[in-house]
């Protein structure tokens, strides 16, 4: 491996010529780059591709650690390819990628997609194919339950605040602000007719 000087290195430079060889964790330490989409090829710090040429604005920061970036693109500092205002530190986009995941990952300040992940998969990005880590454990599972309960001061319903039925008196609507309170009909005097309900927050 030119980078560490072990054995074992497998992995080798594309450019004609070329006869670097480099571990996969030496990559980003040996400014080395390997693209993550068809055909995977693997280039050496003298013969990797680079962005096109941009200067970052005086002062521009990384949008992921707020730490100043260099001021044009280089092997440690990435832009967006999109709107050319979102500058990020290798590392830092390396990270958010890895938490991310493919199905969320896009530009954080133009939220372009499709395009954004193919540059940063050409840029030796790494951005596992799996959902963010914050669904791993179901940390959000509540927001993505509808709310199934009478909120009225007195509820009238026989069965209990949760009995929900298709029409009727006893049909649950929700607050068309907010989603988070509902009533029956019967407990707010709504008629038949009535499809809309506001609660009393709203």
């Amino acid at each position: 491996c030119f980078v560490c000087g072990e054995s074992g290195a497998t992995i080798t430079c594309q450019e004609t010529g070329c006869d670097r060889r480099f571990h996969l964790p030496c990559a980003m330490e040996g400014g080395c780059i390997t693209h993550y989409l068809p055909p995977y090829r693997s280039y050496c710090w003298e013969h990797r591709p680079q962005q096109r040429e941009e200067v970052a604005p005086e002062s521009t920061t990384c949008l992921i650690c707020l730490d100043s970036v260099e001021g044009r693109t280089a092997y440690g500092t990435i832009v967006c390819p999109v709107c050319k205002h979102a500058w990020f530190h290798r590392a830092c986009i390396q990270g958010q990628a890895m938490r991310t995941g493919i199905f969320c990952l896009q530009c954080p300040l133009c939220r372009n997609r499709n395009q954004f992940l193919m540059e940063m998969l050409f840029m030796g990005i790494r951005i596992p194919a799996r959902q963010a880590s914050w669904e791993d454990n179901s940390a959000y599972a509540q927001l993505y339950q509808r709310h199934s309960s009478c909120n009225a001061r007195e509820c009238l319903c026989p069965r209990g605040r949760e009995e929900a039925e298709p029409e009727g008196p006893w049909q649950l609507l929700l607050c068309c602000s907010c989603a988070a309170e509902g009533t029956h009909r019967c407990c707010s005097n709504l008629g038949n007719s009535t499809e809309r309900w506001e609660c009393d927050n709203c």
